[in-house]
This record gives structure tokens, sequence and C-alpha cells, in this order.
């Protein structure tokens, strides 16, 4: 206690009643704070235990679905791997799960077809590169496995570019497909710092080092010279598709086939972008032979999903946002 609420001492002209009341007083407020510490002590633990009571419960039931998911592969069936969302590393749809997923369905001697079932705006060409390329080895090697690609609600760029490796591609008579083209945007703040008197200073090696900058003006060198990587990404793309379609594709030679636009799934069949409309359990009846279907996608344990919203880059959202993430199948 600091001087300024020392208790009354009788010495000091107080009363002895007086003294005792402060004391008491001062006990009783020490009991209280020490009964606030020991309340959140105790709050702090029981949120920790019901934190660790429910991770626990995640663990355990994991991979008891895991087990129920493969003990339903003893069967001829029809494979299935979803491919849902943004085409990127580190992503669900990232080419590790779904290279991953693609070649367990393949070793598995029960599996009579695979689906590809697809709903992407699009996303890395390098991703989706690589995805391409393994399914044509995978059918290469294993030509009695078919591999049907069926786009739901979308499959535009790199998601349509994965789906034209497959043997057929089906979609809904509203699904949105094509979109064969690349894009790389970005914002430019100049203007912006010379009216609130900001100066940009960046020092590099290489006269290009920082050609990418949004708080720099654009160069007409450079800005032909990324003009360029795209149209080779973009040339790219189109060879993918037309060594992948060959001979369905209706008209190679079409001024918008490759200018980037999408198509209805019904307009898609008449362009040859699309083989047929149909569901991924009508592609597993009716066309595989095979009505039961096994999701072979590789899922994130709920761990993973924890994980990865908790620690979440922002620095390398803001910098795709600014032009940084390079070209984009979409």
């Amino acid at each position: 206690m600091s001087d300024q609420w020392k208790a009354p001492d009788s010495q000091d002209g107080g009363s002895p009643e007086d003294a005792k009341s402060w004391k008491l007083l001062e006990k009783t407020l020490l009991a209280g704070v020490q009964e606030q510490r020991r309340a959140r002590r105790w709050g702090i633990f029981f949120k920790f235990l019901t934190f660790a009571y429910l991770f626990g419960m995640l663990l355990l039931f994991t991979p008891l679905l895991g087990d129920k998911k493969a003990a339903s592969r003893g069967t001829d069936h029809t494979a299935l791997i979803e491919i849902q969302g943004m085409i990127a590393d580190k992503e669900s749809a990232s080419a590790d799960n779904i290279v991953g997923s693609l070649r367990a369905a393949f070793e598995d001697s029960k599996t009579r077809g695979v689906i590809l079932r697809i709903n992407s705006p699009g996303g890395s060409p390098v991703q989706s590169g690589y995805v391409y390329d393994e399914i044509r080895r995978l059918r290469a090697e294993k030509s009695a496995i078919k591999v049907y690609a069926v786009i739901t609600d979308l499959g535009a760029s790199g998601a349509y570019y994965i789906a034209s490796a497959a043997d057929q591609i089906y979609a809904d008579k509203a699904s949105l497909v094509g979109s064969i083209g690349v894009t790389a945007a970005g914002f430019g703040f100049v203007g912006v710092m010379e009216k609130i008197g900001v100066d940009r200073r960046t020092y590099t090696s290489g006269e290009h080092k920082a050609f990418l900058d949004p708080f720099q003006p654009p160069k007409a060198d450079e800005t032909q010279f990324w003009q360029g990587v795209l149209d080779t990404t973009h040339r790219q793309f189109i060879a993918s598709v037309k060594q992948g379609r060959g001979e369905r594709l209706k008209d190679k030679e079409h001024p918008e086939l490759f200018s980037g636009l999408v198509w209805t799934g019904e307009q898609a069949v008449g362009l040859g972008l699309v083989d047929g409309l149909g569901s991924s359990s009508y592609v597993a009846r009716e066309v595989i032979g095979a009505k039961d279907i096994v999701d072979y996608t590789i899922q994130e344990s709920p761990f993973d999903r924890f994980s990865k919203k908790l620690g979440a880059s922002i620095a390398e959202r803001l910098a795709m946002w600014a032009g940084f993430g390079g070209p984009s199948l979409r």
C-alpha cells in the first residue's frame, strides 16, 4: 500500500478502532484481488481444456472417416476426384493433391474409370500444366482406365486446361466453360503518391528488377516484355488444348475460341470444347458402367484446415492483388 492509502495509526492521532477498520478494509481488498486472479487462472485452464478436448475429438474421428472411405473400395467402382476453387500451390486444388489422388485411383485394381469433377475459375498455369501432364502419362500407362472431366458450375481457364487432358469432357447445359486466356492484373498508385507527397525510393541491381512495382510508372519496353510473357503462356495453353482435344475441336481457327471468352455447356458442345451433357452420376452409370462412386480426393484434416486459416499469409494475398503473383489462367 502507498503512503497515500496507509492505514491510520493510533500514534498518528487516529483511534485504535480506525486502524482496525483500515486493516480489515485492506484485507478485504487484497482478498478480492486474489479471488479475481484465481478466477482468471481457472478460466484460462477451462478454456484450454475445452480446446484440447475438441482437438482430440477431431483427431479421433478423422482416421475413422478415412477407414470408412477405404473400406468401400473393395468392389468395382468409379473413382471421383474433386477439383474445387483456385488451382494454386498450397490450396486444396494444388497439383500435389490432384496428382496424388490420380495416382491412388489408377493404382487401385477396382477402379473402372476416373471422374474429375471440376468447379474452378482456374489459377496457376504451372499447377495446371503439372496435372495435365500427369493425366496424359497415366492414361498412356494404363489405357484401360479412362478419365472423364465433369464440369459443374464453372470449368474455366486453368480448370479447362486440366479438363482438356481427359478422354472426354461432360458439363451441364448451363455450365460456364472455356476462358482460354491468360491474365496478370495489378494496380498503379503513382498518382495517389504524388497527391499525398510521398516519394518512392527503390534500389535495385538490374535495370528491370522492379518492373512490376505498382508504385512506379510503367515503362513502354517493360510493358512490351510482360505482354510477351503472357502471349507465350497463352500459346502454350492453346497448344495443350489442341493436343488434348484433337479433332474434336470443331473449328480450331474460330476467332474467339481462344480469346478468353466463356460459353455455356450447350454452346461448348457445338464448339467441340465439351463432348456431351451430363453429371458425375450419369457418367459413372451410363458411360463408365460402374455406378458406385468412391471419392479419392485428398482431404485436408481438420487440424490442417484450422492451421491454414489461422496462419494465412496476408502478405502473399496482397502481393497477388498488387500484381506480383505472376501470370494466371483466368
